[in-house]
């Protein structure tokens, strides 16, 4: 990745769509991609306030409603005539614990939100792109515990193995209409779903003395970082792979930025 060296002019009045983008890394990346001087849709359980000074299109949606997220698309295109860039970031950790002990409609939610949400946004972006000329790039939000199990993460795990999956197979699918998919594992991120983790016992999540180490250490990922990865790596490689036919590698990790933050689950 380049540090700081890119024409940030270029990205100038392209539209983004962030889901859960209220808090966090959902927050952050809206922020940097305002610096880009991109115009922005953001979405979130609880509507999210759009940086200062920059065009946006925000609204409360829950992402398990798939007529809510188009809906939602729809008033973004309204507004901006297009959506170039869509990042999937909606998602929960919780329930932490062993499957055994699980609540039968914590899992429910979890699963709705983390792969129906992802399935939402995705095909009504699909739809979008398939409607006008051009490319787009879609993002969906993954996690090293995609493929990596964890104790106490049956929900967590499953889910973002499903994200990956499903952005392999719409990869395939729209790889003749215009949209490149990408599945992007951020890194470890400090936001709210990292207190949680940090604040859970070692009995309900045995690797949490991990997560206690990279706070230590200050080890974390920046969402600019993570936009800046999303921007150079997903959203200028889409024009390039679309043009090929193909996306090549679908499945992507942020490396470690220049904080030093280190790969992790999360």
């Amino acid at each position: 990745m380049a540090h700081g060296s890119r024409d940030r002019a270029a990205h100038a009045g392209q539209v983004a769509v962030i889901t859960g983008a209220s808090r966090g890394l959902g927050a952050g990346l809206a922020a940097s991609l305002a610096s880009e001087g991109m115009r922005l849709g953001l979405c979130a359980r609880t509507r999210p306030d759009g940086p200062v000074g920059t065009e946006s299109v925000t609204a409360s949606v829950d992402v398990t409603d798939a007529r809510a997220v188009d809906a939602f698309a729809g008033d973004v295109v309204e507004a901006f005539g297009r959506i170039d860039l869509w990042v999937n970031n909606a998602g929960v950790l919780a329930p932490i614990g062993p499957l055994a002990e699980a609540d039968p409609d914590a899992l429910h939610r979890h699963i709705d939100i983390n792969i129906l949400g992802v399935l939402h946004g995705s095909a009504a972006f699909a739809r979008h792109v398939r409607a006008r000329p051009g490319t787009g790039a879609l993002v969906n939000i993954s996690s090293g515990a995609a493929t990596n199990p964890y104790e106490g993460w049956a929900a967590y795990c499953a889910s973002k193995a499903a994200v990956e999956m499903i952005s392999e197979v719409i990869a395939r699918e729209e790889r003749h209409h215009g949209l490149i998919a990408f599945a992007v594992s951020p890194g470890v991120v400090d936001s709210d779903m990292q207190v949680l983790i940090r604040s859970t016992s070692a009995g309900s999540f045995p690797q949490v003395d991990r997560f206690l180490r990279v706070q230590e250490d200050q080890a974390f990922n920046s969402p600019a970082w993570v936009a800046q990865f999303i921007v150079e790596q997903c959203l200028e490689a889409a024009i390039g792979a679309a043009t090929r036919g193909g996306t090549g590698t679908v499945r992507l990790r942020v490396p470690p930025g220049p904080g030093g933050a280190r790969p992790s689950a999360t």
